[in-house]
């Protein structure tokens, strides 16, 4: 169990923290909670500094599909704010402190008019879609209008709150803790949920305080956690409808845990930065979720053994399957692999330093429909193992090549024949020169492109991509040739593309 917290805070309402969307503890006992979504440049997107605009500006006022009448002079955000709900109203819960009263429609600056149409409920249920989930967060302390109109479900699908053990209790003026209430989570529909350093105890208390939690939550996520193999079990059980099961630092749960907890219902499994884990924990997981469809493991002890573990069954159903960091996993594990998940269309071998070009060979003979390969991190990847690539997985549309020193131009125009290719990354790939980028332009499927930290790549070979008119996202981060001119020369001739700096 965590410390009590101490003080008031002073932080502002939402901190950019690495793609999460930090949202403060109020002291009224509404918890706090982080929000995370998507992929990284989309985290990075969501996560700008806020720059709301005004809420009727011209360009929305003019919008055909907006049912929104134009205004002389619209209503800023600003001034709105400027009338919210004083610092340590709730952000989260479904109430306010006492003393600290929100703003009613009359008090509302601006005509009567202006007045009307900041509480219209069409309006808000229309224009609300355009901010993030940052700004939400800040919006719904405006008034109780807007908290209204905001906490509706559908403006927080495919989020998750990341609750931290400190901030699900308060501490009682007697000095006694209480459980922070979790209403306002509930009012909004989360049906997922990151609970961070927390233990047994806490997860019961979780349990036992959030009202959705028996049938409601699909997904849970434990990290850098203390709960052992009662308390997994107990979560388990408890919490019926949970389908997605995410197991990250976890060091007091063993295998004999997961054979006593682990439930068919669970579809998506992912067990990361646990020391316990080993071909053991494989073999329950193939025994015991028979309707597996992902798995996500990162265990420094797995070796080629567990991965024939998997039953006809998953082999079937299973079509993601990530092995990050699995150092003892070589070519005869992959032959394993292949065997018995010959429906992957998603497969990481990132880290998996010990698999060859023969490996990726299996690999692209025995898995036609993946859609995405990820072999970052795989020292002994050469030019050979993008020949295999681009000769077998024609429906290839994600390849992750980052950290593969031993990739060069000639690996490049292997892939410049693969038609359906839409990401490609090549971060760090420190052999790559000007005379490769060539081979790509006539890539006219890709999409993304990643060459972050290649030193070998100049201004004049880079400032060719402009040729690839379709790509939206250019990443040339601790790129040496990456200039100020070279990224205004982007901004002019690629005008659609989100060049990465």
């Amino acid at each position: 169990m965590s410390n009590p917290r101490n003080g008031d805070t002073t932080k502002p309402p939402c901190l950019p923290r690495n793609g999460l969307v930090k949202i403060p503890t109020p002291p009224n006992g509404l918890g706090s909670a982080s929000i995370t979504k998507g992929t990284p440049a989309v985290k990075n997107r969501l996560c700008q500094p806020s720059s709301v605009p005004a809420i009727l500006s011209p360009a929305l006022a003019h919008r055909s599909d907006l049912p929104i009448p134009s205004l002389a002079s619209p209503l800023s955000l600003a001034t709105l704010a400027s009338v919210s709900s004083p610092p340590g109203a709730s952000l989260v819960g479904l109430n306010t402190s006492e003393g600290s009263e929100q703003p009613s429609p009359e008090r509302l600056p601006g005509s009567p008019s202006e007045r009307q149409l900041a509480v219209d409920e069409k309006i808000l249920n229309r224009l609300f879609w355009y901010f993030s989930a940052c700004e939400k967060c800040v919006l719904a302390q405006v008034c109780k209008a807007w908290r209204r109109v905001l906490y509706q479900p559908k403006f927080w699908v495919g989020l998750t709150p990341v609750l931290h053990t400190k901030e699900l209790y308060n501490v009682l003026p007697g000095g006694e803790k209480e459980f922070v209430s979790l209403q306002g989570f509930a009012v909004r529909g989360f049906d997922g949920f990151c609970l961070v350093g927390v233990s047994d105890l806490d997860i019961c208390e979780f349990i036992d305080n959030y009202p959705l939690s028996k049938k409601g939550v699909k997904s849970m996520s434990l990290k850098r956690s203390t709960i052992t193999d009662a308390g997994l079990e107990v979560m388990l059980e408890q919490m019926q409808g949970v389908v997605r099961l995410e197991l990250s630092g976890c060091n007091d749960f063993t295998e004999a845990g997961l054979w006593s907890s682990l439930n068919a219902r669970i579809t998506a499994l992912s067990v990361s930065d646990c020391i316990n884990v080993a071909d053991d924990a494989i073999a329950a997981i193939s025994q015991l979720l028979p309707n597996l469809t992902e798995l996500n493991l990162q265990a420094y002890h797995v070796t080629d053994t567990a991965l024939a573990y998997f039953t006809a069954k998953q082999g079937y159903t299973t079509h993601t399957l990530r092995l990050n960091s699995c150092w003892e996993i070589t070519n005869h594990g992959v032959v394993n692999m292949v065997h018995s998940l010959p429906n992957l269309s998603i497969l990481s071998l990132s880290g998996c330093s010990k698999v060859t070009d023969d490996g990726v060979e299996l690999v692209a003979e025995n898995l036609r429909k993946l859609r995405s390969l990820d072999l970052s991190w795989c020292p002994r990847i050469t030019d050979m193992a993008l020949e295999y690539i681009a000769c077998d997985l024609h429906k290839l549309e994600e390849l992750v090549l980052d950290r593969c020193v031993r990739i060069t131009d000639t690996g490049l125009s292997y892939l410049s024949t693969m038609s359906s290719l839409r990401s490609l990354y090549l971060r760090w790939c420190c052999q790559v020169q000007d005379f490769g980028l060539k081979h790509l332009l006539s890539m006219g499927s890709l999409r993304l492109l990643s060459l972050a930290g290649c030193p070998l790549l100049t201004t004049t070979g880079l400032s060719g991509l402009v040729q690839l008119q379709e790509l939206e996202e250019l990443e040339l981060t601790n790129c040496p040739g990456a200039t100020p001119e070279l990224f205004k020369y982007f901004s002019q001739h690629l005008p659609c593309c989100m060049v990465i700096e």
